[in-house]
């Protein structure tokens, strides 16, 4: 595993790595809120590391510190614009690649906050190179326990839980998680000021969603509290990708909101690594029929 950093436009950018010599395919993985890169390579638990997961399957993932976090935190003013966002997010992928094989091309996954921006890089034109998305934990709408909690302490933004409340309004049933891990003692990290403005983006989500042109892939766990689940959120969210080849919904059993965290992230891994797989295949069969057609 690489632990390193890269300066863009005199902003530092933090990832983590694991380079395949010859990769399938690349996977770009963006982390939540109040955690960084460390939440695909959990510390003391190699099962449940991303990175660990796609190495050996023949992927080089690449788990990015997102701007306003990692290295980057001090920076934190100079990043409230998304776009400025999502255009550091490219330029760090751009170095990290640039003497580097990349397979078929860049998978992009995200979980919970990092869904913004990864929605946002896949909704610009240059999106439509990568070859699939794949977002979980995430939604337009709160889960009815979770608005009614937040509810209890307080108008929304003004007040927050305690931090007792807070770990179970996030992670959901502990019994869903290794007991070292559940609560994020582990992978926990400092959030940018700018993190919570950032959630009034789900009123984007609509128009940002039906410019993506790449086949997608929504996760939900069966045990999420954060935001509404179950078959009708997951139809929902997928309606709104109405330019995408392809969109795929699933509840992963046995998971809360943390799904790369809990007793079933291997299984969940697995799965977005057998999407990015399909994904690849469908991108050389379309450079192949291209191919014939300019020689013919």
């Amino acid at each position: 595993m690489n632990h390193g950093s890269l300066d863009i436009d005199g902003i530092p950018l933090s990832y983590r790595a694991s380079w395949a010599p010859q990769p399938r395919a690349v996977v770009l993985a963006l982390h939540g809120g109040g955690t960084d890169s460390t939440y695909f390579d959990c510390p003391n638990r190699p099962e449940l590391s991303l990175l660990r997961t796609g190495l050996p399957l023949g992927f080089t993932v690449i788990a990015l510190d997102r701007p306003g976090y990692g290295a980057s935190l001090t920076h934190q003013d100079k990043l409230t614009d998304p776009d400025r966002r999502v255009e550091l997010m490219y330029a760090t992928l751009d170095r990290l690649l640039a003497s580097r094989p990349h397979g078929a091309g860049v998978f992009l996954m995200a979980h919970s906050a990092g869904s913004e921006l990864a929605i946002r890089m896949a909704a610009e034109e240059r999106g439509q190179a990568l070859l699939g998305l794949e977002i979980a934990g995430t939604g337009r709408d709160h889960h009815p326990r979770f608005s009614a909690r937040w509810a209890e302490h307080g108008e929304l933004g003004i007040r927050r839980p305690a931090r007792r409340r807070m770990r179970d309004l996030l992670w959901g049933p502990s019994h869903l998680y290794p007991p070292d891990v559940f609560g994020g003692t582990a992978i926990g990290a400092a959030s940018p000021a700018y993190e919570f403005e950032a959630r009034a983006w789900v009123r984007e989500f609509p128009e940002l969603a039906a410019r993506v042109r790449i086949p997608v892939g929504y996760t939900l766990g069966d045990h999420e509290a954060v935001w509404n689940s179950g078959p009708g959120a997951l139809a929902e969210i997928a309606a709104l990708f109405t330019a995408a080849p392809r969109v795929l919904t699933y509840e992963q059993l046995d998971s809360g909101h943390n799904l790369s965290l809990g007793n079933s992230a291997r299984a969940y891994h697995l799965r977005v690594l057998s999407f990015a797989e399909e994904c690849a295949v469908t991108r050389e069969h379309a450079h192949a029929d291209s191919s014939r057609g300019r020689a013919g």
